[in-house]
């Protein structure tokens, strides 16, 4: 359940009482823990022929690849889905969306560029200044700041260049790279290999319960034999959720 908060404190004057607000509840960002579970079996015959554990080695590593895999993608399709209004938050609209309602009406957040735009010097600035302007639901400003750069593989030269140049890229201009100089991406870039789209971009803010990881139950092997068909079955199970809680948590482009 978000929380927004109080408006501005005023001030008290002489001799008169103090006065009180209300915070009110916003919206529930729920999160439904699902159960993943795989599982592999090896025959008795192959028991028996000694294949035992040449198989059972392989088929475990393979069977750790898979559960790795399916995490990997249900995590990177947070972002994959950010801009999807089919997939919406707990405020009614996609994770990266030009019109998150405040409580208080009127006004709305953007974490997404008006006109979407591809990873470069001058689309990077416009999302620091457009982060640094973020209110809360009473209309407080909130002074996020920028922290890392999530990208597909396709983009890691660009941010290379772009976070990493001590003059501005691609440019005949002697003039300094003003992100690198300022340290508007402290964290730097990470490359998430499960990003469909080649050209979408993403920035993880300082605003807290942002993107969430919930395990509700870590991963756990089991093996048994099977009286009927004397085979040894192994199986992995896990049980976890991902989502947003805040949606100023992220910034996003989908790219031009």
């Amino acid at each position: 359940m978000k929380i927004t908060g109080f408006g501005p404190a005023p001030v008290k004057q002489e001799g008169e009482a103090m006065q009180y607000d209300d915070a009110q509840e916003s919206y529930v960002a729920r999160y439904t823990h699902e159960t993943i579970v795989l599982g592999f079996s090896i025959t008795e015959e192959a028991v028996e022929d000694n294949l035992y554990d040449s198989l059972s080695a392989r088929y475990t590593k393979a069977l750790a690849r898979s559960m790795a895999h399916t995490k990997q993608t249900k995590g990177a399709a947070v972002l994959n889905n950010s801009f999807d209004p089919l997939h919406p938050m707990g405020d009614g609209v996609a994770l990266c969306s030009a019109s998150h309602p405040l409580v208080t009406g009127g006004l709305f957040n953007s974490n997404t560029p008006a006109t979407p735009a591809d990873l470069n010097e001058t689309s990077l600035e416009n999302a620091a200044t457009q982060i640094a302007g973020w209110v809360d639901d009473r209309g407080l400003l909130v002074a996020a700041k920028p922290r890392k750069l999530i990208i597909p593989a396709g983009l890691v030269f660009t941010a290379t260049r772009t976070l990493r140049s001590q003059y501005r890229p691609g440019t005949a201009d002697n003039d300094i790279n003003a992100i690198y100089t300022n340290g508007t991406i402290p964290d730097g870039y990470f490359v998430n290999h499960y990003i469909t789209d080649p050209d979408a971009w993403w920035i993880i803010t300082d605003i807290p319960n942002g993107l969430k990881h919930f395990v509700r139950v870590p991963l756990k092997t089991d093996d048994d034999g099977d009286f009927d068909t004397g085979n040894v079955r192994y199986k992995a199970r896990e049980r976890y959720s991902f989502g947003a809680s805040d949606p100023l948590g992220v910034y996003g482009s989908p790219g031009a």
